[in-house]
């Protein structure tokens, strides 16, 4: 399956969801913030640099449980306003 490649956009998408959450984890090393999520602690560096611009659902379920961040939040303030204007 050949996958369509990311956007500008969608890039920086993934590059502010990577500072969030190096922001949310604080003092914590990356280490247990990976074990506690149940993720590689390569997956959790690479997604905080920007180098996974789209990780998995679950992944980012798991850090935001981990880091107490609210999804409903989080994707309010990394997803552009797909909202269209009514025509009227």
């Amino acid at each position: 399956m050949v996958r369509t490649p990311l956007t500008d956009e969608e890039r920086d998408r993934g590059r502010a969801l990577g500072q969030v959450l190096r922001a949310a984890r604080g003092p914590r090393s990356a280490a247990a913030v990976a074990q506690e999520a149940g993720i590689s602690l390569d997956t959790l560096r690479k997604i905080e640099r920007g180098a996974i611009s789209a990780p998995a659902f679950f992944t980012v379920a798991a850090l935001a449980r981990v880091l107490g961040l609210d999804l409903d939040a989080l994707a309010r303030d990394l997803m552009p306003d797909r909202r269209t204007p009514l025509a009227g």
